[in-house]
């Protein structure tokens, strides 16, 4: 829709309620509701200058702009705020002679002032604290600006409740040392202490920031004056203490950046029309503006673009970046920068200054390497938060966009050369998705987005560039045809030396999503065979057995039986290696490897650290402080001399027969023959996996691995853990249910469930309800359930056939559970008394419970998380403290620690047979 424009100072509370719906990297807004107040468009500089009547010829078709926009800066702000704050109680709290001394140094060197000036400087704070704020906002509303007025007004009101809050957790439940370091004996009232927060400070602070005088450099000047004087009033007058004084204005900073997140800031992008009139102060006589459908980045920072007409020449492409888009993406960035090494990422935080010069230093560049790039013809600001380039028009469609038919040897061989121009000159692009990539009308290839590139980059991030476009050329013609294009222009060394840098990590946001995408759909296609094949194969046996081949009141054979399953087995496997394909990735090198066999394939380590071990090390942390903190309050040594020893030999014999249990529970599902002493070794073995995997992810590893190697199909073995893994969930849900009420009948006469027990039940009521109602979970629960089953019920089916082989996995599994329980109760009765016993049932709540956790904690065997809830857990049935502690690491030694090592002896003894 076009609409006339407006020059941009007669823009001000005009809506652009007229124009068509925000695209995706703006909020939706209903275009029939107007905002309660628009913000007023930036004009850049020079524009006030600009001929009306000029303006008023101007057409543009620009998105209607959200009123208020959440920016990321504010919520990095916020935590900083917040992270600085208890920091500072934490140094208040454990640095008590360092706060002690800075306070007698700070009112020795102030106790010198005269007395003269301190009154002068304490009155003149005290009205001044009151005058700058009324003076700003009659300023504000003058420039009718009462958005950022209310939002001021907000944020001292909140500011103000914590102030309260903090004031009543310091005076009733902070630390002594914290209180001594905020307050102090009241100059007027020795009986009475200073407040730990100024309750009229700390709202100005916040009031000041909300409203944006950072912003305005004579109102921040005028500010930090005022704070000043107050802050040495106070101090010389003994009314706070500098770690107060601290505080008050975190507090105030940290509230006001929490609010405007909250509600949002007023918009100050620049509009279409802004950019219009930006462009004619750089000599240029535009007539109409478009603006263009924005894309989902790597980065999130790519730029609203325009297409501009103009009077007297060939039209232009313009970007426009603001610092909300500068922001978009941070987090994304700061984590990459976190886990990945730093030739593999760029600046997680650029100025608006750094990006402007980024992007026209390498659109520079590509142009003078030989490179098709769009030609940077202009640059300017749009204002102090806003800037523009100004490219010639390469009108074109993306390489996503093109037809399958239309992508041609011809066009991949473009394609190269572009990038092979780049390389040569040391330029990596940094983001060769496919819509980097435009095709004009005449099958020139321009690249375009190079923003993120990097001048003089190392050879590792040009290999990066190399394995992205392959496998971005590879979504759309696939593996052989994007090598061989590759090849034809690199050269196969080149193509090789890139195959290190193959891996998800080293690829776009957009292509992992991708390949995320098709990877499920492979998934479910062999999903389908599976179940097709098993449907197809049922069928065929109940026609012949309508047809009379096998009499119904006839006792089945047991060598037809067995025959029809090895039958099924057969299609089931035949469905799935017709079924089964190589992700796009592996096929890539494979065909690499047709061409240089000796090339180097084995990943290169691009992460610093992986967010699975960063997970573990705090969940480890939390754990190991938890644990350290209840044992530092316990005596050792009486404890270890009147411990029980029965007791302790007791629980090493149940830790040792819970390794024959497991393996019971895991041959009850197997049909094949495995040999059980060799599977009791590998359940030992899996003593040393857990410390190196997490719980629910080790032992389902080596017990499929060991499966494998003991001659059982690689798709029967996942089935029959996963049965074993099933039926275990169950008797474990079963077992804390029946427990959990025999627990709550115990000391009750009657036999009705405690109170616990129905809360409990009808949480898990509820949460299935939910998960049920909503459609997304709903649709995630069934997708995994019927995965889950879809190997599993055929396999149940086999285990069926011999009730024997049910009834061990089952009773093994039983077993598991009664030799951990009798561990842990057996532990406990070592270090108490037949005062502090617990009741078999409560003790297997509680290890059921903490095994539940334990299961779920990303941390290897579950450390810190079952160390905590079993604790937790014991002293909460009633088991005293200097027992439960204890009592827990005991039980955690027999189970997890001192098994480690046998688990290692046994673990490299089945490696080396080829049991592993």
């Amino acid at each position: 829709m076009k609409q006339q424009g407006v020059h941009p100072e007669d823009a001000e509370g005009t809506s652009d309620a007229a124009s068509r719906p925000d695209t995706a990297d703006e909020t939706e807004q209903d275009p029939a509701k107007e905002p309660a107040e628009a913000p007023a468009p930036v004009s850049p500089p020079g524009l006030e200058d600009c001929d009306d009547t000029h303006a008023e010829e101007v057409e543009g078709d620009e998105p209607l702009l959200p009123a208020r926009v959440h920016r990321p800066s504010d919520l990095m702000r916020l935590l900083v705020g917040f992270l600085a704050i208890v920091v500072l109680l934490a140094i208040a709290a454990f640095a008590h002679g360092t706060t002690s001394g800075l306070e007698q140094d700070i009112n020795k060197g102030t106790g010198q002032a005269p007395d003269l000036l301190i009154k002068i400087a304490g009155l003149a704070s005290s009205i001044a604290i009151l005058l700058v704020p009324v003076a700003f906002a009659i300023e504000r509303l003058i420039k009718r600006d009462g958005l950022r007025i209310a939002d001021g007004v907000l944020a001292a009101v909140l500011a103000h409740g914590v102030t309260l809050a903090t004031d009543l957790w310091v005076a009733k439940a902070a630390p002594g040392s914290i209180q001594e370091a905020l307050t102090q004996p009241s100059p007027g009232d020795i009986h009475a202490l200073t407040d730990p927060v100024h309750g009229y400070l700390a709202p100005v602070i916040a009031y000041m920031t909300a409203v944006g005088m950072s912003r305005r450099p004579r109102w921040r000047s005028v500010l930090w004056i005022v704070l000043l004087l107050d802050a040495f009033s106070m101090l010389v007058t003994g009314y706070t203490t500098p770690f107060s004084i601290i505080l008050t204005v975190l507090i105030g900073w940290t509230v006001a950046y929490g609010t405007l997140y909250a509600v949002g800031s007023p918009n100050v992008r620049p509009t279409g029309r802004t950019l219009m009139a930006g462009l004619r102060t750089v000599g240029f006589h535009p007539v109409g503006a478009a603006r263009e459908e924005a894309v989902d980045t790597e980065n999130g920072d790519r730029g609203r673009r325009y297409f501009v007409t103009l009077e007297d020449g060939p039209p232009l492409d313009v970007t426009v970046v603001d610092r909300e888009q500068q922001a978009q993406g941070f987090f994304y960035r700061a984590w990459r920068n976190l886990t990945l090494r730093g030739f593999a990422t760029r600046s997680s935080l650029q100025s608006l200054r750094q990006a402007l010069e980024q992007e026209a230093l390498l659109a520079y560049a590509a142009i003078a390497a030989g490179a098709n790039a769009p030609k940077l013809i202009a640059t300017s600001e749009l204002g102090p938060d806003a800037v523009m380039l100004v490219y010639e028009h390469t009108g074109g469609r993306t390489l996503d966009s093109l037809a399958d038919e239309e992508i041609t040897d011809e066009l991949l061989r473009n394609t190269w050369h572009q990038v092979q121009a780049l390389q040569s000159r040391r330029i990596a692009h940094r983001r060769l998705a496919g819509d980097a990539i435009l095709v004009d009308r005449s099958g020139t290839v321009i690249l375009t987005d190079l923003r993120g590139g990097e001048i003089a980059a190392r050879e590792l991030l040009l290999r990066m560039d190399v394995a992205q476009l392959v496998t971005t050329i590879g979504l759309r013609v696939g593996a052989e045809r994007a090598v061989a294009s590759a090849v034809g222009v690199l050269g196969p060394d080149a193509v090789a030396d890139c195959l290190p840098m193959l891996q998800p990590i080293a690829l776009t946001r957009s292509t992992r999503a991708t390949l995320r995408r098709l990877s499920r759909e492979r998934a479910q296609r062999e999903r389908d065979a599976i179940l097709e094949a098993s449907r197809q194969t049922r069928l065929a046996r109940a026609e012949e057995a309508s047809e009379g081949s096998t009499p119904v009141l006839e006792k089945p054979d047991k060598k037809a039986v067995r025959a029809e399953q090895r039958a099924e087995k057969r299609a089931i496997d035949e469905a799935l290696d017709e079924a089964r394909e190589e992700d796009l990735l592996t096929q890539i090198r494979h065909q690499v490897l047709l061409i240089r066999p000796q090339a180097h394939v084995e990943p290169a380590r691009l992460e610093r650290v992986r967010p699975r071990t960063l997970i573990s090390f705090i969940a480890g942390a939390i754990g190991a402080y938890f644990l350290l903190t209840q044992l530092t309050h316990i005596e050792f040594g009486p404890l270890v001399a009147n411990a029980q020893w029965g007791w302790v030999a007791a629980a090493v014999l149940f830790s040792a027969l819970s390794y024959f249990a497991a393996a019971m529970a895991l041959l009850g599902f197997v049909p094949e023959r495995v040999p059980f002493l060799r599977a009791v070794a590998a359940q030992v073995a899996g003593s040393f996996v857990k410390i190196v995997a997490p719980a629910a992810v080790g032992g389902v590893a080596l017990n499929t691995r060991f499966l494998q190697r003991a001659g059982v199909r690689p798709g029967l073995a996942v089935a029959s853990v996963g049965a074993s893994q099933l039926f275990g969930l169950g008797c474990h849900i079963l077992m804390l249910l029946s427990f959990g009420y025999l627990t709550g009948t115990e000391k009750t006469p009657s036999l009705s469930p405690s109170r616990t027990v129905i809360a409990g039940l009808l949480t898990v009521a509820v949460l299935v309800l939910v998960v049920t109602s909503v459609p997304f979970l709903r649709k995630f629960l069934v997708t995994r359930v019927r995965s889950l089953f879809a190997g599993v019920i055929p396999r149940m089916l086999d285990v069926l056939q011999r009730p024997q082989k049910l009834v061990t996995g089952i009773g093994g599994m039983l077993l598991l559970t009664a030799c951990f329980v009798m561990c842990l109760d057996a532990s406990i009765r070592a270090f108490g008394d037949d005062s502090t016993s617990l009741s078999l049932a409560s003790v297997a709540v509680v290890f059921l419970a903490g095994n539940a956790l334990g299961s779920a904690a990303p941390t290897p065997g579950g450390v810190g998380a079952v160390e905590a809830s079993l604790t937790l857990g014991l002293i909460a049935v009633g088991l005293p403290k200097e027992v439960a502690a204890p009592a827990v690491l005991l039980y955690r030694l027999l189970t997890l620690w001192i098994p480690v090592l046998p688990g290692w002896l046994f673990f490299n003894h089945l490696s080396r047979k080829g049991s592993l």
